[in-house]
């Protein structure tokens, strides 16, 4: 299966277009978001809390076969200055070992996790409510680049 960070060649394998999933791999979690089959909005999905990569794996491809999604983007943490760190390796890693369940873009995070922090601290939300939303609201804010990026190419 395709893993690439190039979104031409990603469109490229999913000539139809279709659902994507988002994510945001961390070590403890994995936020989830979900984008239209036309690839115009993404929205937060789940929030699957990590045990063993097989059971990971498992709930992904769970939710990948429930919403009929036809390609995968995951956020990759590259440095500030864009080049890989350890988290950047164990990201491309999860995503080899995810190869069989579609097509894979590895999409730049930098400063997602950023954005969405500012974001609810404009919307005054609490400390405690933050932690609980932000990975799968970072994982929408990573899914909606990539298909902003897909739909001008």
């Amino acid at each position: 299966m395709l893993i690439t960070t190039d979104p031409a060649a990603f469109r490229v394998a999913l000539p139809q277009g279709g659902r994507l999933l988002g994510l945001d791999v961390g070590t403890k979690t994995i936020g989830t978001a979900l984008c239209d089959a036309e690839w115009h909005f993404a929205s937060p999905a789940l929030l699957i809390r990590r045990t063993k990569f097989t059971a990971d794996k498992a709930a992904l491809a769970g939710l990948i076969a429930a919403q009929a999604v036809k390609g995968v983007v995951i956020g990759l943490p590259l440095n500030l200055d864009g080049s890989d760190s350890p988290r950047t390796q164990s990201t491309r890693a999860f995503a080899r070992n995810c190869a069989d369940l579609g097509p894979i873009l590895l999409w730049d995070e930098r400063w997602s996790t950023q954005a969405v922090e500012r974001q609810m601290i404009a919307e005054d939300l609490s400390r405690a409510k933050r932690a609980e939303r932000v990975d799968k609201l970072a994982a929408s804010y990573i899914l909606q680049g990539a298909i902003d990026a897909l739909a001008m190419g």
